[in-house]
């Protein structure tokens, strides 16, 4: 029998093994990217609103077939400039997104916005560390991505392969977003809002005033199952917070190019109230991990892909947060 408190022990453990770094420990056969294409081809991308152009990765973990193509990128287009919101999961996917804004603008390329720390969202800067172009990010983000650098950089060269792991580096944020920071693009202007632990301790929104559509990040999963790397209270007191406030549209880091609001976070919340009362119930009831784990959030295996490489991970970051409550 596992004890609580042998639990929270091999949870920290787990916290700093290679399956919780970003998306990183599992492979997949998703063939978001042809492994024949050459390199720096162009991504698919579509318009959801005027100047907002998006690609959307495939639901899968790194592997060299996709390299690193698993979760949604795009871009938004000023008079004067561009700005990008995440980069994808590697150097290759990082080319293939600004082979595709040269195919809609030759506009310059002023910002990168990165929503959080994790590799699939973040590995495709170097692509655009010209000198020109600055790196914006939670004001977190730097300490969280700087821990995790060496190990990022190790397990997923290993995980995609020399190929299309070529040229990959981590490029640290170099504007910090404390609060709130407008970015105006020409005739244009994105709100950035930093908020408290979610997903994870670096989450970074992005609303474009002109269209009202909002980039969401990792805060919104559709289809893949939302994974935690954050707090799990954390996160439902804040998608409760912004379900109140108005969008057009949001674009998830997960899923579709863009969704309704807020019918969009309805089947996230239901999954982490599903964990959440799950876990307390179980500890309150004094029963261990192993039995917590067979029972708990198990009604919404059909609802996501991925559930089998995540959900007991989940369960176990809810256990070790909720046992201390």
């Amino acid at each position: 029998m596992i004890t609580r408190h042998a639990f929270v022990r091999g949870t920290l453990a787990l916290a700093a093994s290679p399956l919780v770094l970003g998306y990183s420990a599992l492979r997949s056969s998703s063939t978001a990217l042809a492994a024949g294409a050459p390199l720096g081809a162009p991504l698919s991308v579509v318009a959801v609103a005027p100047g907002i152009y998006i690609h959307q990765g495939r639901h899968g973990l790194f592997s060299p077939e996709n390299a690193g193509d698993i979760s949604n990128c795009g871009f938004i287009v000023g008079r004067n400039a561009v700005a990008v919101i995440d980069t994808g999961g590697s150097a290759m996917i990082g080319m293939g997104l600004k082979a595709a804004i040269r195919q809609v603008t030759d506009r310059p390329i002023g910002h990168v916005i990165n929503t959080h720390m994790h590799p699939d969202h973040v590995f495709g800067n170097a692509a655009f560390d010209d000198g020109n172009t600055a790196f914006v990010a939670h004001h977190k983000m730097a300490r969280g991505l700087g821990a995790r650098a060496e190990r990022y950089q190790a397990i997923n060269s290993r995980l995609l392969g020399e190929k299309a792991f070529s040229g990959t580096r981590i490029v640290m944020p170099q504007v910090p977003v404390i609060g709130t920071q407008t970015i105006e693009l020409g005739e244009r202007s994105i709100v950035l809002e930093a908020h408290k632990t979610a997903h994870t301790d670096n989450d970074l929104t992005v609303r474009d005033t002109a269209t009202g559509t909002v980039f969401m990040g990792d805060l919104l999963f559709s289809g893949h199952i939302p994974t935690i790397d954050g707090s799990i209270r954390g996160w439902l007191a804040l998608v409760a917070r912004l379900r109140e406030e108005k969008a057009a549209q949001v674009v998830p880091g997960h899923g579709p190019p863009a969704m309704p609001w807020p019918d969009a976070i309805t089947p996230l919340t239901r999954y982490l109230t599903a964990v959440s009362a799950g876990v307390a119930a179980a500890i309150k009831s004094g029963q261990t991990l192993s039995e917590d784990a067979e029972t708990v959030g198990l009604d919404e295996k059909d609802a996501w892909m991925l559930f089998e490489e995540y959900h007991r991970r989940n369960v176990s970051a809810a256990f070790a947060e909720l046992e201390w409550e």
